[in-house]
Formats: C-alpha cells, sequence, structure tokens
C-alpha cells in the first residue's frame, strides 16, 4: 500500500514539473508548503499514514497550485478515503473529518458541488 502512495505521490510531483514547477522553491510556493515540508513529501519519504488532512488542506487552499497537481490531490484523498492505502474505518472517517470541505470547496470546484452539472457524493464507510 505504500508503494501505491508513493506513486501517487511522485505523480503529483510530476505534475508541477510539467507546470512548470521545477525547483524546490518553485514547487513549495505552488503547494503553499514549506520547503522542508515539500521536500519530505515529494521525495515519498513521508510518514507511513501518507498525507494529513492539514496538508492537503493547505496545498488545496493555494493559489498557485496548477489544476493536474490538483487533481493529484483530489485522487489522492479519494483513494485514502476508500482505504486504498489502508486505514481502518474509523481512520477514514476522522481523515475525512479532518479535512476542511468548506474552504476545499471555495478553492476546488471538484471537492463536493456538482461536476458537468451532476451532484458529486463524498462517501465514507
Amino acid at each position: 500500500m505504500k508503494s501505491r502512495q508513493a506513486a501517487k505521490i511522485r505523480e503529483l510531483r510530476q505534475s508541477l514539473i510539467d507546470a512548470g514547477f521545477v525547483t524546490l522553491d518553485q514547487q513549495s510556493e505552488a503547494l503553499g508548503l514549506a520547503r522542508s515540508t515539500t521536500w519530505t513529501i515529494l521525495r515519498a519519504s513521508h510518514k507511513g499514514s501518507g498525507l494529513s488532512a492539514a496538508v492537503i488542506n493547505r496545498m488545496l487552499l493555494s493559489p498557485e497550485l496548477p489544476p493536474l497537481a490538483r487533481r493529484r490531490i483530489l485522487e489522492y484523498t479519494t483513494d485514502k478515503l476508500a482505504g486504498v492505502y489502508g486505514g481502518s474505518p474509523t481512520q477514514r472517517r476522522r481523515f475525512f473529518a479532518r479535512l476542511s470541505i468548506k474552504q476545499a470547496r471555495r478553492a476546488t470546484p471538484e471537492l463536493g458541488g456538482t461536476v458537468n452539472g451532476q451532484p458529486v457524493i463524498v462517501r465514507v464507510i
């Protein structure tokens, strides 16, 4: 499961590079995180439980975040909520509760609201 998480985080890193954010300083600015946090995350050496809800919230609220990187973060979040990376139902509910859905919706129309006129429903088991 950790290898799946690492692969998704590598996709996030590649999406930043593809968008022109090549250096660590540029990547940390785009993600809205400190350099050290960005370095730890993008080198996929982050803790075994993956990205925290607080870090995800900060990244989604970054005005510099490129659309493809935003999509990768949302995919990661959806996978984590679905249990793809492990975690008990209780852990996944806590993760969901810590996501700042209201703030993330303002910055990310893909999270809640509608997509192509259809309602988006996030369900945590």
